[in-house]
């Protein structure tokens, strides 16, 4: 285990990850930071635990929202891809009508011709 030390709110904190982790947390206390600044400059002074719940509400609330996107671009994507499979279906039995119909004419052509011959 690897230990980085992170600073929110100008507080240092000596916190553990899994080795080749340290750079993804160090990003993810750049976060959390950001977000307690942004409340402290919003609201003022106020204590330290309040600001961090606030600052975890605000980044939950985000996590939130970007769930429910993947979700709906989920649910899209599902749609897309029954609609893809019905118009796949569609092209196929459209394919196999065209080659009967070419099939027919061929075989009435095949009789014209033969018809043709004969009359000759």
């Amino acid at each position: 285990m690897a230990q980085v030390v992170v600073h929110v709110n100008g507080h240092p904190y000596t916190m553990q990850c899994a080795n080749g982790e340290e750079e993804h947390l160090r990003e993810l206390a750049e976060l959390l930071d950001s977000e307690v600044a942004g409340i402290r400059r919003g609201v003022g002074a106020v204590g330290d635990i309040r600001l961090l719940v606030m600052a975890g509400l605000m980044v939950a609330d985000r996590l939130s929202e970007a769930i429910k996107r993947i979700e709906d671009m989920e649910d899209e994507l599902k749609a897309t891809q029954t609609s893809r499979a019905l118009l796949v279906q569609q092209a196929r039995d459209l394919e196999a009508r065209l080659a009967e119909r070419l099939e027919q004419a061929s075989k009435r052509l095949e009789v014209m011709a033969k018809e043709m011959g004969s009359q000759r």
